[in-house]
């Protein structure tokens, strides 16, 4: 690997370290006391308490201001950032000033992580500083940072190259402040909902990631191989049938934190490894989870905003409760002026020629439907928004609508022109089940790819009893794109799929 110039002079500075006996990695315990931020609000309510008189922290450097025998600098830890106030003579008390004059003005650089001990002060400008009396090198940086510049806590040409953010992301954590509070707002995100299903004596479980069959939803899968049994697995494309299951077995009330895997295209709202919410819950049906769903968001909503009114963009989006309800065919007839509920599948494809949209001979009546909802209205749903009542053909795992014959009791909430959950009251019919299989069976031998298997383990779950049961899924990287202002679904994931690197060594 051909190394940059930055990066030759620091190892040779690692090296003048090492000739020194200076260890750059040391392994002993660095006793940290306080960190940046608590140190400056506390100090500004007391700055006479004698906890300022000894204190310890450790980071990151930053920037350094060079005053002949005192330096100006700033570090960053985990909670912010911090000024130190180093003068040769207080860190060098005896006469030998090597730590001062060779260690830290010619062989510490920005990034290097150095612990600090001494005390709170403020400057003659009135900032909150640390007086160091002692200083060590915690941990050499090799990699110069991309160059931030900074004045009055504002950053003027931050880094926001997408192929650095995300391949880079520890470096776009440590030069991009506010990218950490995304991702601190989403846990807390997360937090809130799983304290909300607990309130509600719900169970948190784990199911499985390698399955025999993906089930649970339409989609192409990744598929692996399991050496020691020899057989073919699937990464999980979704936990329903598993979490159906354990209804089946008597819990009443189940949810998962799922990752799953899709092995499908790419955008600003999908990427192949993404988190979903599912839980289920027995003798429910889906009007219960609408309830259940417009309270668990406007509770989100205020855990991790504040509000129930969010800035999403240009839009604002109102959270609390109740949200619109419209079925999916007068939603299409809200947004095309056609009438598509009694419509055939040679119908359908006359209407998707009609608007433009484009078909292939494996499409049957629910990719159809899927289509044209999907081109034409689901953009148009802003505020959140409940879709109901689905065709039969659109739903294999749903429970016939009670009083509307060929429809089921579904719905999806569309957010920001976006699906971001999906929900039913769950077919317990094992005879009803099985042919929704068969069917499906019949739409992959077409060529649809994304049609489902028979799970024969689940149609046998089934038969033993499931009681009548609701069940959603909640995709919690979209719906962290809403909490937290973001546009991009890889915003929102730590480490987000990308190509490999291209490099002398691949």
């Amino acid at each position: 690997m051909e190394l940059s110039e930055q990066e030759l002079i620091r190892r040779e500075k690692l090296k003048e370290l090492k000739n020194m006996g200076i260890d750059a990695y040391p392994a002993a315990l660095y006793p940290v006391s306080h960190h940046s931020i608590d140190i400056k609000e506390k100090f500004q309510l007391d700055e006479n308490s004698n906890e300022w008189a000894d204190v310890c922290l450790a980071g990151r450097v930053m920037s350094v201001r060079d005053m002949g025998k005192a330096n100006f600098c700033v570090i960053q830890d985990a909670k912010g950032r911090i000024q130190l106030y180093i003068k040769r003579d207080d860190i060098c008390k005896e006469e030998d000033k090597t730590l001062y004059d060779i260690v830290w003005k010619k062989l510490i650089d920005i990034g290097d992580i150095i612990g600090v001990k001494g005390y709170v002060f403020k400057t003659k400008t009135g900032e909150t500083s640390i007086h160091v009396c002692e200083f060590q090198l915690l941990s050499k940086s090799l990699h110069p940072l991309p160059i931030v510049k900074e004045k009055d806590g504002e950053s003027f040409d931050e880094v926001t190259d997408p192929e650095f953010k995300y391949r880079q992301r520890y470096a776009d954590l440590i030069v991009n402040p506010l990218v950490k509070e995304t991702f601190i707002k989403r846990t807390k995100m997360v937090n809130s909902i799983r304290t909300f299903l607990n309130n509600m004596s719900a169970l948190e479980v784990d199911t499985p990631v390698l399955q025999n069959i993906p089930g649970g939803a339409t989609a192409r899968p990744f598929e692996t191989h399991h050496n020691a049994l020899d057989i073919s697995l699937y990464l999980r494309i979704a936990n329903e049938l598993y979490l159906k299951r354990l209804i089946v077995g008597g819990f009443d009330f189940v949810y998962e934190f799922s990752r799953n895997f899709r092995n499908e295209g790419m955008d600003r709202t999908h990427n192949p490894e993404f988190t979903i919410l599912e839980f289920y819950v027995a003798y429910k049906d889906y009007f219960w989870m609408m309830d259940t769903t417009e309270k668990l968001l406007e509770q989100t909503a205020i855990a991790t905003n504040g509000k129930t009114l969010l800035q999403v963009g240009d839009k604002e989006i109102e959270f609390k409760a109740p949200y619109k309800r419209i079925s999916i065919y007068d939603a299409i007839k809200e947004n095309t002026g056609i009438d598509v509920s009694n419509m055939n599948e040679e119908q359908l494809i006359e209407v998707c020629k009609q608007l433009n949209i484009s078909t292939d001979q494996s499409m049957g009546r629910a990719k159809l439907l899927d289509e044209i909802f999907g081109e034409k209205c689901e953009g148009n749903y802003i505020q959140p928004t409940f879709i109901i009542d689905y065709p039969i053909e659109m739903s294999p795992l749903t429970k016939k609508h009670r009083s509307k014959e060929g429809l089921v009791e579904r719905f999806e909430l569309i957010i920001n022109g976006k699906e971001i959950a999906n929900a039913y009251s769950e077919l317990n019919d094992p005879i009803d089940q099985r042919e929704r299989f068969e069917d499906q069976v019949r739409l992959k031998e077409r060529g649809d790819d994304e049609a489902m298997f028979i799970d024969y383990d689940f149609l046998r779950a089934l038969e033993y009893g499931m009681p009548p049961t609701s069940g959603i899924g909640i995709g919690i990287d979209r719906l962290a794109m809403l909490m937290t202002n973001e546009v991009s679904i890889q915003d929102v994931l730590l480490f987000p799929q990308m190509r490999p690197e291209k490099n002398e060594n691949n």
